[in-house]
């Protein structure tokens, strides 16, 4: 009797001892930022310094997981959007990233803005295995998965931008002069490049190429060089406030190029103050909230809705807003399709099956699909022209990929 007794004591201890090893192991297979009513998620944005203007993209994020918690979340979890400052530091970017990974323990980071912040924590993210995921750069080193497995882009390539209005050029002005006013940094240097891959042989239309910084004070001095110079095109690319002065300025020198400017660039409510931008031309991907083209349309309703109930999502008239909310709806696709598994190898491997998925803010015609070996989201951009009121389409929808170009 005793030795029954024994024997049923020592097979309970041992049932209780298998019960609390599972946990255990329950418990060390859940990733850090899952719990069973949470999904934490990092950010980091310039909400100040001379980038401040896209800190948008963050408020916007910000706001729409808000949005989303209050209809119950995703897959009954709310979303927890940690955000912070970076002032476009990259030192700083890699520091508060390593915080949100190391104090906030977050899931993974989305959406964090800018090439140099990116390419500052891409190393770290990739050695822990730790989603780096739809990165607010068009760098088309940041989506690259036979390097940087865990690292992966959402728009366009700037330089296939560039290259997009060099086509454009040689088809619709051959032969006529160009100028190029950019931003000297990353972005600008990119797109500058694009311009001069694309024009190839024809590079030396480009009679003057002037680099200024974003908090330049003379703009007006380069634009007035770029006028001497006989220009009829004028490339653009920077920040929306430079280039609504680009445009004012030069109808204040009575001089009327033919205008292209960067999309970031191209909001209406923004960087069309004067007739001197009437047929501006521009590259996009996503809707701009002011054109009129889209007012009946369900999705800018919802848009307009989204805005006036989270005022700090930034002005309805923002393209860094649209950018924001279209990227934030993209995040929380994939983390519908996880699932239950919110392992940071399945966010992974669902970031990598969006098949044709088309946010909401996308122009029609774009869609989003990505694979094990397509770390680039968005492919497609379409040349559109200002006409005064509205932005019209120029063409069909243009893959990013010229010769010369990561394909």
């Amino acid at each position: 009797m005793q030795t029954r007794v024994r024997t049923l004591i020592a097979l309970v201890l041992a049932f209780i001892l298998a019960l609390t090893s599972l946990s255990a192991i329950t418990e060390r297979v859940r990733d850090p930022g899952v719990t069973d009513t949470e999904i934490r998620i990092g950010n980091v944005m310039p909400y100040s310094g001379s980038l401040q203007v896209f800190g948008a993209i963050g408020k916007a994020e910000a706001a729409y997981f808000e949005m989303i918690n209050e209809r119950g979340g995703i897959n009954g979890r709310k979303v927890r959007f940690i955000s912070y400052d970076d002032k476009s530091d990259p030192s700083t970017a890699l520091s508060l990233t390593r915080d949100l990974i190391e104090k906030d323990d977050v899931l993974l980071m989305f959406g964090s803005f800018g090439t140099p912040g990116n390419f500052a924590v891409r190393a770290y993210m990739n050695e822990k295995q730790i989603p780096q995921l739809f990165v607010a750069s068009g760098d088309d080193h940041l989506s690259d998965p036979s390097l940087f497995p865990w690292t992966m882009g959402w728009q366009p390539s700037i330089r296939e931008e560039g290259r997009i209005y060099a086509n454009y050029i040689q088809a619709f002005y051959p032969g006529k002069r160009i100028v190029a006013l950019w931003q000297n940094d990353h972005f600008g240097r990119e797109l500058f490049k694009g311009l001069e891959d694309g024009l190839g042989d024809v590079a030396r239309m480009i009679r003057v190429d002037i680099a200024y910084d974003i908090a330049d004070q003379h703009l007006d001095t380069h634009i007035s060089i770029l006028k001497r110079s006989g220009a009829e095109i004028f490339v653009f690319a920077g920040v929306p406030a430079n280039a609504a002065k680009a445009v004012r300025i030069a109808a204040d020198l009575n001089w009327h190029p033919v205008f292209i400017l960067n999309h970031m660039a191209s909001s209406i409510a923004t960087a069309q103050p004067t007739d001197n931008a009437l047929s501006a031309i521009t590259a996009a991907f996503l809707k701009d909230a002011n054109d009129p083209a889209w007012k009946d349309e369900q999705a800018s309703k919802d848009w307009q809705a989204f805005v006036e109930k989270y005022n700090r999502a930034g002005g309805k008239d923002d393209n860094a807003a649209v950018f924001g909310y279209a990227a934030a709806e993209t995040l929380a696709q994939v983390l519908k399709q996880c699932g239950d598994d919110l392992s940071r190898e399945n966010v992974m491997k669902q970031a990598a099956a969006l098949k044709d998925y088309q946010s909401s803010m996308l122009l029609p015609g774009i869609k989003i699909s990505t694979g094990p070996g397509n770390f680039r989201p968005i492919k497609h951009l379409r040349l559109i022209q200002f006409d005064g009121r509205t932005w019209q389409p120029i063409g069909e929808v243009l893959e990013t990929a010229f010769a010369n170009a990561q394909k």
